[in-house]
């Protein structure tokens, strides 16, 4: 996307408008956040042990109530419900179980439809459960529109319009230049490509903490402020230690994403990256003029340091993505929440997107880690004889796909053959990423060339193409 670095009309860097930007999670921020359970003390007993209270948790303890209420569940989160990513997204709840249709195709081409298939009943699951269980969550079907800032994505997008309609898949629609204006009014957007219903607007924290209350309705029991310490086997079961007291139980379902699992031997396949987002105050009704979106679609572009932004009930503009921040490490630690380097950027490529909302400011500024393997979607597996499973790696889409996720934990805890568990995507595992300091010299090359390839007509490097021939990348 192209830069600015400072409005012609007026001098004034894009910078000030971040001056009396809050450094906190917009979504965090709403009034509606509930107050959170009590930390677990003492000892408790239960069939079902869910560790980690984000939307791959709340998913599973939940759906693992309906489908035996009398299944005794309980579920811990060392801080509050969805305060980590759940809380902190940019609210896209996407179809995709696959990162996109393209990294499904050079992935997972024959099983791609059946993908297809799976992640379109999902997020009708979810659209139902929303509805079902009265979550308050702004949830709007409008669907998003990839965009190209740069002419070889133009060719990129349409390629991409007729490969879904040679997988007969329904809803994608290719815009020039002056459709994709007329829906979104921006001087950077040459072409675009319409998801029409694979993917809905939501407040994610909202959405979290409605789970929450399904979740206790249903009677899980749930404690906050509870982090899991120490996970061993025992006996037929599981035994987790935590702060004050322990739990027993039959199974357990590890939902920890980009925090360290409880099993160390799958840590190599997910890394902590940080995403970064702004949000702007509300627009005034002239600013709503000027650039139209009146049919609400969330929109990302191309690159491969892409943003994405969408606009929220009273009228905001979220605008995050591009910076991809890895630390040596892979530590998440709350002082890494904030970046300013990045928040510069963003707001000197918002106003260069939309010229038009000179003068608007922004209240929020936040960020949050990602947990990214290298293939880009998630990946799952069985630990301790079986009596604990995983999903992990959704890398930046599991706002919808942490539902499927759920199923598929359930599915390998019960032991049973389901179209979910014979896939070869749930099957197979991703590459490991390297141990320190190869990890770190390998993303920043990867990161250098990604950026050399943007500005040169998405030509991929040498170092890139040996990247996609093992399968190995990194994304957010």
């Amino acid at each position: 996307m192209a830069r600015a670095a400072m409005s012609k009309s007026s001098g004034i860097s894009p910078v000030h408008a971040l001056a009396d930007a809050a450094p906190t999670p917009f979504w965090l921020a709403d009034p509606a956040r509930p107050a959170a359970e009590p930390a677990l003390v003492g000892d408790e007993r239960c069939d079902l042990l869910v560790v980690g209270g984000g939307y791959s948790g709340l998913w599973t303890a939940l759906i693992a109530k309906e489908r035996d209420p009398q299944r005794d569940v309980v579920l811990i989160e060392g801080q509050e419900v969805g305060w980590a990513a759940s809380g902190r997204n940019g609210g896209f709840c996407a179809a995709s179980l696959t990162h996109g249709l393209g990294n499904g195709l050079a992935r997972w081409p024959d099983e791609l439809a059946k993908l297809e298939e799976l992640g379109a009943r999902n997020l009708d699951a979810i659209e139902d459960a929303v509805a079902r269980h009265g979550i308050d969550c702004d949830f709007e079907r409008t669907g998003e529109i990839d965009v190209a800032t740069a002419p070889h994505q133009v060719d990129e997008l349409r390629e991409m319009a007729e490969q879904a309609e040679q997988l007969g898949l329904t809803g994608q629609e290719f815009l020039d230049r002056d459709a994709v204006r007329a829906e979104v009014d921006s001087p950077t957007f040459l072409a675009g490509l319409w998801d029409r219903t694979g993917v809905a607007m939501v407040h994610p924290a909202k959405l979290a903490w409605g789970l929450k209350r399904a979740c206790l309705a249903a009677g899980v029991r749930v404690y906050e402020h509870t982090p899991g310490t120490q996970l061993s086997a025992r006996g037929p079961g599981i035994a987790l230690r935590t702060p004050y007291g322990r739990v027993f139980a039959r199974q357990a379902a590890l939902a920890t994403n980009a925090f360290p699992s409880p099993v160390k031997r799958i840590r190599p396949y997910v890394v902590p990256v940080y995403d970064y987002a702004l949000m702007t105050e509300p627009l005034t009704e002239r600013q709503l003029a000027a650039i139209g979106w009146k049919n609400r679609p969330g929109l990302s572009d191309s690159a491969n340091h892409f943003h994405y932004f969408r606009i929220t009930a009273d009228h905001r503009i979220l605008w995050g993505g591009y910076d991809i921040v890895y630390r040596y490490g892979g530590g998440v630690r709350a002082e890494y929440d904030q970046h300013p380097a990045t928040f510069r950027k963003l707001a000197q490529h918002f106003f260069a997107c939309f010229p038009q909302l000179e003068g608007l400011r922004f209240t929020h500024t936040w960020g949050g880690a990602i947990d990214t393997c290298s293939r880009f979607s998630a990946f799952f597996g069985t630990a301790h004889g079986g009596r604990a499973a995983y999903a992990l790696g959704f890398t930046g889409l599991g706002v919808g796909a942490t539902r499927f996720g759920a199923e598929v934990m359930l599915d390998l805890l019960a032991g049973e053959r389901t179209e979910r568990t014979e896939l070869e995507m749930v099957r197979t595992r991703p590459l490991p990423f390297p141990p320190e300091p190869v990890r770190s010299l390998g993303i920043g090359v990867t990161q250098w060339s990604m950026t050399r390839a943007d500005e040169n007509g998405g030509r991929r490097n040498l170092w890139l193409k040996a990247m996609d021939a093992v399968g190995l990348g990194f994304d957010s």
